[in-house]
């Protein structure tokens, strides 16, 4: 964790030199927003963002077991995983709930996992567990790569206008060594969850702000903004992205959070398989993420519980946030499935009173 604070410092003090206010609480320093919140939201829906993973866990797996063991204990399948491919999988317990869901980055001679900061340490401890012969040796990779992100309807043309047309070359979950102006870096290619294209540019440390400079100096004529993590909370929550250590954790399984697509059903055993195969197979979900808007706001703490109108339990509230685009207090919950057939009227308690959460389909609609 040295090196990833070390690293944190670095970029914290370039942006302090562009003039941008860094929040510090204790030993977490971020920055809340580099303009408006509203211009950075409107960037994330109708132009481009540029966001910083400062909560990204970098991981390094290094054997030639290393594919073959995660395809033996993770959900998604990784026999035929091939250089330079990405694919999305969930680190599962025996009962099938979630540690941490990881984006693995094919470089041949070793595997990138890209998870959730929150969840590094049960991700490194997980794989300890269950290396026993197999030729799998891991690292804390923080200190070496930062990673920035790229999102919203225009990135696709943005990197284009950045890296060059061999952009175009990169097929989605794929990442190519990229050479612009003499500084190297990996560019990563996906889907968001609307279904555009985002990208991830994969930097080691020497070269992060010379790139952070190139793209300032070049937004052309996009609608372009760093991402605060003020807007990038309200974003998330309005499209009901799913993230640690809020609903990524071990209270919830794949299914209830509507990651089931992260799970191949059809290659055998995983640790937890069982349990979530009997859970679908059988229809036992008895839960699902759902998003809820509230009458008012109030303080949120690590579980805020949902109850009806008898004041039995509902489910429980994992997000909350004052939506910058909506306007209004909504969150994120796990609820119990009746309740969303029924659209009972729900509460959350708040000091000695109650205030109406409604049921609400992800994303959120204005």
């Amino acid at each position: 964790m040295f090196g990833n604070t070390m690293i944190q410092n670095e970029l914290l003090t370039y942006f302090e030199s562009k003039g941008y206010n860094v929040d510090r609480n204790n030993d977490v320093a971020v920055i809340k927003s580099f303009s408006k919140p509203e211009d950075e939201i409107y960037s994330l829906y109708n132009g481009v963002g540029l966001r910083h993973l400062h909560n990204a866990s970098i991981i390094e797996l290094r054997g030639q077991d290393s594919a073959d063991f995660l395809h033996r204990i993770t959900t998604n399948g990784l026999k035929d995983f091939t250089k330079e491919q990405i694919r999305k999988t969930i680190f599962t317990t025996e009962k099938g709930r979630i540690i941490d869901v990881v984006s693995v980055l094919n470089f041949e001679s070793h595997l990138i996992l890209v998870g959730d900061l929150n969840n590094k340490i049960k991700v490194m401890s997980w794989i300890n567990r269950y290396v026993i012969s197999d030729d799998v040796k891991q690292s804390d990779a923080n200190h070496r790569f930062n990673i920035l992100e790229f999102s919203g309807p225009q990135a696709d043309s943005f990197m284009t206008w950045v890296c060059g047309s061999s952009v175009s070359e990169i097929p989605v979950d794929s990442f190519k060594v990229m050479n612009v102006e003499g500084i190297l870096f990996f560019l990563a290619k996906m889907k968001d969850e609307r279904g555009f294209k985002k990208y991830w540019a994969l930097t080691d440390t020497s070269h992060t702000i010379r790139l952070l400079n190139y793209v300032l100096e070049n937004t052309g004529p996009f609608d372009f903004n760093l991402i605060g993590d003020e807007a990038y909370n309200s974003f998330r929550i309005e499209q009901g992205i799913p993230a640690a250590p809020n609903e990524i954790c071990d209270l919830f399984n794949p299914h209830e959070l509507n990651l089931s697509h992260l799970i191949d059903t059809k290659k055998g055993c995983f640790i937890g398989q069982e349990v979530l195969a009997r859970l679908e197979t059988y229809d036992k979900v008895q839960k699902r993420l759902t998003g809820l808007t509230f009458d008012s706001q109030f303080d949120i703490n690590s579980e805020i519980q949902l109850v009806d109108s008898e004041n039995l339990e509902a489910g429980i509230v994992t997000s909350f946030v004052n939506s910058v685009k909506l306007k209004k207090p909504i969150g994120l919950a796990v609820v119990r499935k009746s309740y969303l057939n029924e659209r009972q009227e729900l509460f959350v308690k708040s000091g000695d009173s109650k205030i109406e959460a409604r049921i609400s389909e992800l994303p959120f609609k204005k």
